[in-house]
């Protein structure tokens, strides 16, 4: 990697972070809410249901708002949604979002 893109990447401080949430989450509107409250806070990326009854999706964004998502994802949810837990993983620096809204997934 060359100085430039260091210094890019310094300058934009950009996360990428894939989650999963557990509990009453489909049903609910959580993508609705989701993809919303992304929005909000400027977040790339996507959202949605899995087989097993959980929902995932990745998102992309300047650091802040992707701690305020986790929180977002982890304690609030839609209103009719029953969070048990969020998980997080494959947390990366990116030089530039893969995405160019936050969409729902089917």
């Amino acid at each position: 990697m060359s100085n430039m893109t260091n210094q890019q990447t310094k300058k934009t401080g950009l996360v990428s972070s894939d989650f999963e949430v557990f509990g009453k989450v489909q049903g609910v509107f959580f993508r609705k809410h989701t993809q919303r409250r992304a929005s909000e806070l400027g977040l790339k990326g996507w959202v949605m249901n899995t087989a097993q009854g959980t929902v995932v999706g990745q998102m992309q964004g300047n650091p802040t708002a992707i701690e305020d998502m986790k929180i977002w994802l982890q304690k609030i949810g839609s209103p009719k949604s029953k969070i048990e837990k969020a998980s997080f993983k494959n947390e990366t620096k990116i030089p530039n979002c893969a995405f160019r809204s936050f969409e729902i997934r089917r």
